[in-house]
């Protein structure tokens, strides 16, 4: 078994940043086993380091192209070992909506894959 991972959510407030979060909690209470945390990526400096330096491994999980998560990692110095991005799994960016149910399946999924090693 592989090393539990760590997931740094996107905490944008558009619906891809909403969605980011809601399927990183699903994952997390689905799958305890392959995920022992999910933060938003807007948490303290600190407080990202030390889940980071304590973690696995880590996803970065964004909703968009901005790569919110990705870049916060890569300023405390970490490079992710897996990064999701929502608009690259077919959801569309669409402004401050509600992300829908079938999205945060489809983005769990996405997530899940990955930490399963089977790519896109």
């Amino acid at each position: 078994m592989t090393e539990p991972v760590t997931l740094i959510t996107c905490s944008g407030l558009s619906k891809t940043g909403k969605l980011t979060a809601r399927a990183g909690m699903v994952v997390l209470q689905r799958f305890p086993e392959l995920v022992e945390t999910s933060l938003p990526a807007n948490r303290p400096p600190a407080s990202l380091e030390e889940a980071a330096r304590y973690a696995g491994r880590v996803l970065a999980l964004d909703g968009c192209g901005d790569a919110c998560a990705l870049r916060r990692l890569r300023e405390i110095g970490v490079e992710p070992d897996l990064h999701v991005v929502a608009t690259e799994c077919g959801i569309v960016k669409d402004g401050t909506a509600e992300p829908r149910f079938d999205e945060i399946e489809r983005l769990a999924e996405a997530v899940l894959a990955a930490l399963r090693g089977e790519g896109k």
